[in-house]
């Protein structure tokens, strides 16, 4: 009928094929977005070049994984060998080893060192008073600054043979011997270093979130008689744990990376037989050894199994209803 509106839906709303054209007919031209947004897209060139020339251009060179490559010949001329680096790869034994070393040292950070950051923050979030909350937020931040030759350094200086800690127990009967060169509990202490290094610089983006939580869903709590330890558990827990899925979700894309400085560092003093991990397997036998093309396979290895346990972790997390990294 002349007049006539068109087809709407149950409560006065056009159907969702209407929305769509609709949606289309409005959309800005591409050309006249990018005149728009040309000073915003100018501030992201940068970052842009940055990302592009230092982490996606050089993937190209994961050619050298199936090839024979000779740095003199380049990448034209080395021989193309096919899947013989990953054959030759997966039959070393030390290769293996360094893999057995990289899982145990990955497990024992996820499970020590990624709730540490999540209870130092409900901890510093739960101190009474502004000007104490910053001084121990830049105190536990401090530490992330430095670098792993000083940080081992420190740790020599306390735990080592001569080291202040080792002495004190001496002097009291208690034998410990050099923590420093013990294999067998070396994993142990890198994880230690780590958590000391990096927990206070971890809890920033759980403290960010602890901020956004509205104040009156504590206020309620302590009406109905929740205690701390409650509204830890039903306010905050819950409310930060969006940050939480999302964090873990990339640790689990980057848990095959556990240090290498720090392995490299403290390679010496325990041997390659308790610190030897992927990312020195790839150094030594690539840099020092020249086996260019093992050493790129093994790193090609290591990114692809990154790349498939985030996206595994990601479904998870939306089979669990959480938002994870993306949709």
């Amino acid at each position: 009928m002349p007049g006539q509106a068109g087809p709407v839906g149950p409560h006065g709303q056009l159907p969702p094929s209407a929305r769509k054209k609709k949606g289309r007919a409005r959309r800005t031209p591409l050309r006249k977005r990018l005149r728009r947004d040309r000073t915003l897209l100018l501030l992201c060139l940068p970052g842009i070049l940055y990302f592009a020339l230092f982490f996606y251009l050089p993937l190209l060179g994961n050619v050298v994984a199936f090839q024979e490559y000779q740095p003199f010949l380049g990448f034209q001329a080395s021989p193309f060998v096919g899947w013989e680096n990953f054959q030759t790869l997966v039959a070393e034994p030390e290769f293996w080893l360094a893999v057995e070393n990289t899982l145990e040292i990955a497990v024992l950070q996820l499970v020590l060192f990624f709730p540490a950051p999540i209870a130092l923050a409900l901890l510093v979030n739960s101190l009474i008073g502004d000007n104490v909350k910053r001084f121990v937020q830049t105190l536990v931040y401090l530490p992330h600054f430095l670098s792993w030759v000083v940080v081992v350094a420190m740790f020599k200086q306390v735990l080592g043979g001569a080291g202040t800690l080792s002495s004190f127990l001496n002097d009291n009967g208690i034998t410990v011997g050099n923590i420093m060169n013990n294999p067998d509990t070396f994993k142990l202490l890198v994880t230690s270093q780590v958590i000391w290094k990096d927990c206070g610089y971890g809890m920033i983006m759980f403290l960010a979130a602890m901020a956004a939580i509205n104040v009156g869903l504590y206020e309620s709590a302590a009406m109905d008689g929740a205690g701390w330890l409650r509204r830890i558990w039903h306010v905050t827990l819950p409310g930060i744990r969006p940050v939480i899925v999302m964090l873990l979700i990339l640790r689990l894309g980057d848990i095959l990376t556990v240090g290498f400085e720090q392995m490299l560092l403290q390679r010496d003093a325990v041997g390659p037989d308790a610190s030897e991990v992927m990312d020195t397997y790839v150094y030594f036998h690539g840099v020092v050894d020249g086996d260019w093309g093992i050493s790129t396979a093994a790193g090609l290895m290591k990114g692809v199994i990154g790349f498939a346990l985030i996206l595994a972790a990601n479904k998870l997390a939306h089979r669990f209803g959480e938002q994870g990294v993306y949709r």
